[in-house]
């Protein structure tokens, strides 16, 4: 009995005083944060379940509100929405902008990233904080100059006038990202490729993009995903209504005399998927390219 005593009395006296309500507080403290972050992503994710719901009611049953699941579900919504308000031409012109625009973006500051990560230049460093500085600025101050300067350099109203500034807006993100990707890449492998005789620019296409390639693909999400749900300076820049993305197409729907909510939520399923489904392809690519770009 005495042996046993002695036995447990190690274990008794290496559990400080109030471990197990120390314990207690922890879980009951993880309880609180799971349930309060399960309460936000609902109140997060109803609004897009509503929407999905609304795409596949009826006029009727979507003014009468109700269950969220629909009680007659039903196609004939998506397909008046897209057929009866030409929203295939809207894809098209959206498909054309983001295209040029993250074809640009990602040729014009992968090529940056890799001057300011490898190459050494006068002023170097203050053109790099330049570029990142320009984070903290506002798009809204700066869309006044480009539409006085778009409209004298006659491109205002048209797709290279919306390509030009989404490309412009996305340099200090693009140029921060693929710097610290390039400076991730050893140097040997710059040096090996030196002197196996390779120029700057086959060093640069045959051996940094390739293993920057997670980078590449995240700025080509971050530079998509705003371009493509782009409404402002669409907003402003286009009276042509053949001329029309999305958004602004998804606009001709709200500004009738009695919208309908179930052909306007169709609409807004149609602008969203395309986004969900690039993401949902490219997330392992995106997560990665993050991760690379901090490292470096």
């Amino acid at each position: 009995m005495t042996a046993l005593s002695l036995d447990r009395a190690p274990s008794a006296a290496a559990a400080p005083p109030g471990a197990g309500g120390a314990r207690t507080r922890r879980a009951a403290a993880r309880t609180v944060v799971g349930v309060l972050l399960a309460l936000y992503g609902l109140a997060g994710v109803y609004p897009f379940l509503w929407m999905v719901s609304a795409a596949f009611k009826d006029s009727v049953e979507v003014t009468r509100g109700g269950h969220l699941i629909p009680q007659h579900p039903t196609l004939d919504t998506l397909v008046e929405t897209w057929n009866r308000l030409h929203f295939f031409d809207f894809f098209l012109n959206s498909l054309l902008v983001t295209a040029y625009t993250v074809a640009l973006t990602v040729v014009i500051y992968a090529a940056a990233g890799y001057a300011f990560a490898v190459l050494r230049f006068p002023l170097r460093g203050f053109f790099q904080k330049l570029f990142v500085s320009l984070l903290f600025v506002p798009g809204i101050t700066v869309m006044l100059p480009i539409v006085v300067l778009e409209n004298k350099l006659g491109i205002l109203g048209t797709h290279l006038g919306l390509v030009l500034p989404f490309v412009n807006g996305g340099a200090p993100l693009s140029v921060l990202l693929m710097t610290g990707a390039f400076r991730a890449v050893p140097q040997e492998l710059r040096d090996s490729a030196r002197v196996d005789g390779a120029g700057e620019l086959r060093i640069f296409a045959r051996v940094y993009l390739p293993l920057a390639r997670p980078a590449l693909i995240t700025v080509a999400l971050l530079t998509a995903i705003p371009t493509w749900n782009e409404f402002l300076l669409t907003r402003v820049s286009l009276t042509d209504t053949s001329t029309f993305t999305l958004p602004l197409g998804l606009q001709t729907l709200s500004s009738q005399n009695v919208p309908h909510y179930n052909n306007l939520m169709a609409g807004a399923l149609i602008v969203v998927i395309p986004v969900i489904v690039l993401f949902l392809c490219l997330q392992r690519y995106f997560v990665g390219g993050l991760v690379g770009a901090v490292k470096g």
